[in-house]
């Protein structure tokens, strides 16, 4: 372990400061390449997320924890049953991928509807917001069109042990610093 890290910061000694400059910057664009990917599928989807990881096994067997989920959010599009949501709750960080199970409505703005998901063995009033009977169409975030099966383990992997987050972050780190163009 010793010889590595000896070897390790030898590498790091012997790079130029020109060259050193140069990982940062690469560093960079790639950070800025992935926002500006983000902000091209926000604008496209029409959803401020338009991807989540199905963090709970609430809608197994639709969706496994680790499912990956490709959302939109069309406003002219109504919701109606059956179709899968993923919902903001207030007082709540993290948002819910729960099936609609009941529709009211009135006026195209004036939809109410009711959720569940496919392994609960009732609806989701009790995740609502205290007095919340029925969400509203501003608390959607997305409707699912697209899956990915397990891609996110990563990211409840990451979650779940922070440990394992920081070491993938330091080894991603390092190759960025020590990889050299040739």
């Amino acid at each position: 372990m010793a010889i590595f890290d000896l070897a390790m910061f030898d590498e790091i000694r012997r790079m130029d400061k020109r060259q050193m400059v140069y990982q940062v910057l690469n560093f960079c664009m790639v950070v800025s390449s992935a926002l500006m990917i983000w902000k091209g599928l926000m604008v496209v989807t029409g959803s401020e997320s338009p991807v989540v990881v199905v963090l709970s096994g609430s809608m197994e067997p639709a969706f496994y924890r680790g499912d990956l989920l490709l959302l939109t959010n069309d406003l002219n599009d109504p919701i109606r049953a059956g179709d899968i949501t993923v919902f903001k709750i207030d007082g709540r960080d993290i948002p819910i991928v729960h099936r609609v199970i009941k529709v009211h409505e009135k006026t195209a703005q004036d939809t109410k509807f009711l959720t569940k998901g496919d392994n609960n063995q009732v609806d989701d009033r009790g995740l609502y917001a205290p007095g919340q009977m029925w969400l509203k169409r501003s608390d959607v975030v997305g409707r699912t069109k697209g899956i990915l099966p397990y891609v996110g383990m990563v990211t409840i992997l990451m979650n779940d042990y922070p440990k394992f987050k920081y070491a993938i972050l330091a080894v991603l780190g390092l190759f960025v610093i020590l990889h050299r163009e040739k």
